[in-house]
Formats: structure tokens, C-alpha cells, sequence
């Protein structure tokens, strides 16, 4: 992806197009290229920013649900943005989730794809033992309903992180938070405008994950897609795109009359 890396203090981020922002939040093996054609689509009618999350740079203690939440909360006010449609997938979702909770003040919209804060699937109960690289492509595949999407690129990236002891350390331990952090009927007190948008093929976290946060959170819509999994904006970009586009333009503040 060809789009620069900007870096602000100690935050690392993309910044593309002027606007109201909206911010993306990857997932526990998530990268920035997750969002290339998300951004490519939003970046000519709103800011498009991408911080890169420390999830494996974070001291042990803080590596966990919550120590996220303060590294985005920080990055927001750094930045000063507000008016924010906050948009996570996977993990990133789960992030977005406690951070409206806890902050609502500066955010517009909720978007969540393939989001934990309910349930999870995670890599299986058995960790893969370090150098399993058939091992790893088979658990990438299982993200999509395309096995073809698991590209050796993206196959090497994740064998790459788990081939790390202290980064496997690291994962296992977000992995935990995320399901010791269940949310539940906190969800309720969510007000903003809330877009559910999940693979009906979806292995890591059901269609009947969906179904609950669409329950749970009260001014939310809830939009599935069929032959996809746990990352939609990148496995069906357009209708993706198609669909929060759809959600985003009912948001926009009417311009005022001469």
C-alpha cells in the first residue's frame, strides 16, 4: 500500500482525505492493508485514519482490551479529532466498543465487522507450535470464506508474528482479554448510530454474534453478506463499501441554507 505513515509523538498512523474522520481499528493479526480499498473508496469525502495498534509493542501488563482503549483514547485527543465514526474489525471492534463506553462524547457513528465483545472463536485450544507454517495458513484461511484470500503474503505475515515466543505471549494474552471482557448488557447504553455489517460465513465470530449485538445495541442496523467471513471490507470490498456508504450518508450533516 502506497499510502505514507504518518507519525505524531508516539503515534504511528494513516491519514488520508479531509472530512468528518473516520477511524478504522485493525484486528489482532490485522495490518493496514486490511483497509487499502476501504480507504481507496472513503478517502474523497472524509479523513480516513488508521492508527497502527501497539498490540505487540505494549508491556505485558497493559497488553489486553482495555490498555488498547487508552492508547486509542490518547491518539484521539492528540489528534484532536471529533465527530468521529469509529469503525473496528475483530478485535479492533471489541476496542471501539470499550472505548464508546467509556469516552462517547467524541463519537458520531459505531461501525463494527466481525467484532468480539460478545464471542469469539480464537486459534483453537491447542497453540501452534513455533515454525508450523501449515499450521498458521490453514488458521488464516479460516478467516475467509475464500481460502484463496490467505494469500502466502499475508500467510508469512502472520507466521512471521507467531514465530515470536514473546509475541505468541503477547497474542494470547489479548486473546484472553478479549474473552474475560465480555460486555453483555453494557451494550444498551450505546446511543449513537450503530452499523453491524458481518460475513454470513463468518467462522470467528457467527452470524449469531451479529444477531446479539444487533439485540444488545439500540439504535443499530444490522446488514449481513453472503459468501464472506470475518473481514468483509476485505474479502467483498464494493458491497462493503456499498453499504456503509449507504449508513454514513444518512449521517451527514444537512449544509446550511444562504
Amino acid at each position: 500500500m502506497s499510502y505514507q505513515i504518518k507519525q505524531d509523538g508516539k503515534f504511528k498512523f494513516i491519514e488520508e482525505g479531509n472530512g468528518e474522520p473516520l477511524v478504522l481499528l485493525h484486528g489482532l493479526f490485522g495490518a493496514l492493508s486490511n483497509f487499502k480499498d476501504l480507504i481507496d473508496h472513503f478517502k474523497t469525502s472524509y479523513k480516513v485514519v488508521v492508527p497502527m495498534l501497539p498490540l505487540l509493542d505494549m508491556d505485558l501488563l497493559h497488553t489486553s482490551v482495555g490498555g488498547l482503549q487508552k492508547y486509542v483514547s490518547k491518539f484521539i485527543d492528540h489528534r484532536n479529532y471529533s465527530g468521529i465514526h469509529l469503525m473496528g474489525n475483530s478485535l479492533g471492534g471489541h476496542v471501539a466498543l470499550v472505548h464508546i463506553l467509556k469516552s462517547p462524547q467524541k463519537i458520531k457513528s459505531l461501525i463494527l465487522t466481525g467484532s468480539s465483545g460478545l464471542f469469539e472463536n480464537g486459534m483453537g485450544d491447542s497453540y501452534p507450535k513455533r515454525g508450523n507454517r501449515e499450521y498458521i495458513k490453514n488458521k488464516t484461511q479460516l478467516t475467509f470464506y475464500d481460502p484463496a484470500m490467505a494469500t502466502d503474503e499475508l500467510v508469512d505475515e502472520v507466521f512471521e508474528i507467531t514465530n515470536n515466543r514473546l509475541k505468541v505471549i503477547k497474542i494470547i494474552a489479548l486473546a484472553k482479554s478479549a474473552i474475560r471482557n465480555n460486555l453483555g448488557e453494557e451494550l444498551k447504553n450505546i446511543s449513537q448510530p450503530t452499523c453491524l455489517i458481518w460475513g454470513n460465513n463468518d467462522t470467528i465470530t457467527p452470524p449469531f454474534v451479529a444477531h446479539e449485538f444487533h439485540k444488545l445495541i439500540p439504535n443499530s442496523e444490522l446488514y449481513f453478506i453472503d459468501k464472506c467471513g470475518h473481514a468483509p471490507m476485505m474479502e467483498v470490498p464494493v458491497e462493503f463499501n456499498k453499504i456503509l456508504e449507504g449508513f454514513l450518508s444518512k449521517l451527514k450533516t444537512p449544509a446550511k441554507a444562504l
